[in-house]
């Protein structure tokens, strides 16, 4: 059971110099994401994807964790067994920055799934040149990333961690919108304390009992530098959630 579970998004790795998924513009890095991030878009052009990811691929191993990674890997050390990652990011950042307890809800550029005999496997290689899966021999690797209108991976098991957690944070994502709205709302609903930190608050922060605006290489050190380790207090199945009021909201 993980007494912190950390929801992270495109926001703490956009300062290791990986770009958002979807820019201002609503393409990513230059593409429509009709066109690279669907199964749609794979069916069409399979080649333009899988060149695509290959190069995702190179740019997220020429990255390196930045603080807000490190921060949350130190928490991690001071706190075994105690703090679950929930990354809505591809990249491995969060593994490279000694994080041992890391879910891809979006699944992974360091993977390759078999569309044949459905095998996921690590993958570091080009998919370009469509190689052959080690499992089963057919030529139908494709990324092991979610695209749109696809299942999202262990979600019950992320449901499950939130139910259980004392403390739900958001960083680097807005957390309106799903999967992150429902898990705040279960977090807030089971007792949690629930904290966002982002570059800016959507327009409603009420489940949110903190909110600390600013760039996660300067919020997340500061923040998680205060959580010390302290014996767990039981919880009581029956206790209604505390009342949530005006959000505090931090720069």
């Amino acid at each position: 059971m993980a007494r912190i579970v950390v929801l992270t998004g495109a926001g703490i790795s956009a300062e290791s110099g990986i770009r958002t998924f979807r820019a201002a513009d609503g393409l990513w890095e230059d593409h429509r994401i009709e066109d690279v991030a669907t199964p749609e878009g794979y069916a069409a052009d399979p080649a333009l994807v899988h060149a695509f990811y290959d190069e995702r691929r190179r740019a997220a191993r020429a990255a390196q964790p930045n603080a807000a990674h490190r921060a949350l890997a130190e928490l991690d050390e001071r706190m075994p067994g105690e703090v679950l990652i929930v990354t809505q990011n591809i990249d491995d950042l969060h593994e490279r920055a000694g994080s041992s307890r890391v879910i891809h809800i979006h699944g992974e550029l360091g993977s390759a799934r078999c569309e044949e005999c459905g095998r996921r496997m690590s993958w570091t290689r080009d998919l370009a040149g469509r190689p052959a899966c080690p499992a089963c021999g057919a030529r139908a690797l494709r990324p092991d990333v979610v695209w749109f209108g696809e299942a999202v991976y262990a979600l019950d098991e992320i449901f499950g961690a939130v139910a259980q957690s004392e403390q739900f944070w958001v960083i680097g994502t807005s957390g309106a919108v799903t999967p992150a709205a429902s898990l705040v709302a279960l977090a807030a609903e089971a007792g949690a304390r629930t904290a966002l930190l982002n570059l800016e608050a959507h327009d409603d922060v009420r489940l949110f009992d903190e909110v600390v605006l600013g760039p996660a290489t300067t919020t997340v050190p500061a923040f998680t530098s205060r959580i010390r380790e302290t014996p767990r207090a039981p919880r009581d199945p029956g206790a209604a959630p505390p009342s949530r009021g005006a959000t505090g909201v931090s720069r």
